[in-house]
């Protein structure tokens, strides 16, 4: 992997969800592999999204204190969302049709520069604003 890649929160709770199988392994060899290169990223609606979901609506939610250590260990990859980043989201939206929470997310990774989002989401297109967007899964 080269360049910055951005984590979109299906990814980060693979990694953390035990009871995803295949998906928990492949999620944790990638974050471990970008914490290696030292070229992860996401955003504040990354690590917001996964709090919620990992302790309220994975199989087996992890306890907040858990949750709470994993959202503070990754917060060194996040960026700041700025208004100017979401007038362009909303931008993203039109142009891309697709939802307002996902144009954030592009918004974000365009921010950095990262030059990919790793991301399940198959409402994401291929290539959106010059970032591509890779399911690691497949």
């Amino acid at each position: 992997m080269s360049g910055k890649t951005f984590v979109d929160t299906n990814v980060l709770i693979y990694a953390h969800d035990v009871d995803a199988k295949a998906k928990h392994e492949v999620a944790k060899a990638v974050l471990r592999r970008l914490w290696d290169e030292r070229s992860g990223v996401l955003s504040p609606q990354v690590l917001q999204e996964f709090y919620v979901d990992v302790t309220r609506k994975i199989s087996t939610p992890l306890p907040k204190d858990m949750a709470r250590l994993v959202v503070n260990s990754y917060a060194i990859w996040c960026t700041e969302t700025t208004p100017a980043e979401i007038a362009y989201a909303l931008r993203i939206e039109d142009e891309s049709r697709i939802g307002f929470w996902d144009a954030l997310i592009v918004a974000s990774a365009a921010n950095c520069g990262a030059e990919r989002i790793l991301s399940e989401d198959s409402n994401l297109q291929h290539l959106i604003s010059g970032i591509r967007i890779e399911n690691p899964f497949v």
